[in-house]
């Protein structure tokens, strides 16, 4: 497959937009159009997933989209967070606006290559809870990939909320040719066995599982720089190995990851030189190789 590929370069015979399926309406069709054309744009779309809160799931996506950004690959970043969308906060976005005209709504740019969307900078009020339920989400979610103007991009990252629900649900049926999951974990039992149900979940929808981050896998001491395993280490490790799927690394829990998540600041941008940025280059490596992968032709 050709990494330029668009809609534009598709044959007529290629492109499952072009085809009305048996049925079909024509708003459906339009819209199903609309979002197949947009995708197009989009060489790689992988999503960050984790089985339970608190992983530091979205500490990962931010830091892995500054990361292909830095190395100068036009990169999104897309939060599906509905109810806990972090990501604003996390890059300093908060009460930045958002451009809309007639149908079309405009991500933030971060910086020259790193474009961002998120329920978060389109909620008025920061403390308002969204109280939908899952037709809402996945409308809303269609509305982030079909509508939202990304341009060509090399990457789309895609942070969900935990667990299998509705979010993770709606964003893989949406993009069947999605490159796969990234899962992130700590390395105690309890996140691992919510882990294993993310990985059963990516198998279910057929969903290549492109590696298991363990996220918080020792303290760094800010005064020595000795690493004291807090939470253990090497849960995740272990169990990517028992089920199968690729290990990406282990990243430290660093207290400067919290420090630059606080000020709005991706931490491998802020503390390029540290060990614990050198892991996030390391994660995210076997991403810049990775190869376009073809939706799987419905039957």
């Amino acid at each position: 497959m050709d990494d330029n590929k668009t809609c534009e370069s598709c044959s007529e015979n290629s492109c499952s937009a072009k085809e009305r399926k048996l049925g079909e309406e024509d708003s459906a069709f339009q819209e199903r159009q609309a979002l197949t054309q947009r995708l197009c744009q989009i060489k790689h779309k992988i999503m960050v997933l984790s089985g339970k809160g608190g992983v530091g799931k979205s500490t990962v996506a931010v830091n892995l989209a500054a990361a292909l950004s830095l190395a100068g690959k036009r990169t999104g970043l897309l939060d599906i967070d509905i109810h806990g969308p972090s990501i604003p906060k996390m890059l300093n976005l908060n009460g930045v606006p958002v451009g809309v005209k007639e149908h079309t709504i405009y991500p933030v740019a971060y910086d020259i290559n790193l474009k961002v969307m998120s329920i978060g900078l389109l909620m008025q009020d920061r403390d308002q809870a969204v109280i939908w339920r899952g037709p809402m989400k996945h409308g809303v979610i269609k509305q982030f990939l079909k509508d939202v103007e990304w341009g060509e991009l090399d990457y789309l990252i895609v942070d969900s909320p935990p667990g299998t629900g509705d979010e993770p649900l709606s964003i893989a049926q949406l993009i069947p040719d999605a490159d796969g999951a990234l899962i992130v974990t700590t390395p105690q039992e309890l996140s691992i066995e919510d882990v294993r149900k993310s990985i059963g979940f990516c198998r279910t929808l057929k969903l290549p599982v492109l590696g298991v981050i363990e996220n918080m896998s020792g303290f760094v001491c800010p005064h020595c720089g000795k690493v004291t395993d807090i939470f253990r280490s090497g849960g995740g490790q272990r169990m990517a190995e028992e089920m199968g799927v690729p290990f990406l690394g282990k990243v430290p829990l660093d207290p400067d990851i919290v420090n630059a998540s606080d000020a709005g600041q991706p931490f491998i941008s802020s503390f390029a030189s540290s060990k614990t940025a050198d892991i996030f280059k390391q994660v995210v490596k076997p991403l810049l190789h990775l190869k376009p992968r073809e939706a799987e032709v419905e039957g």
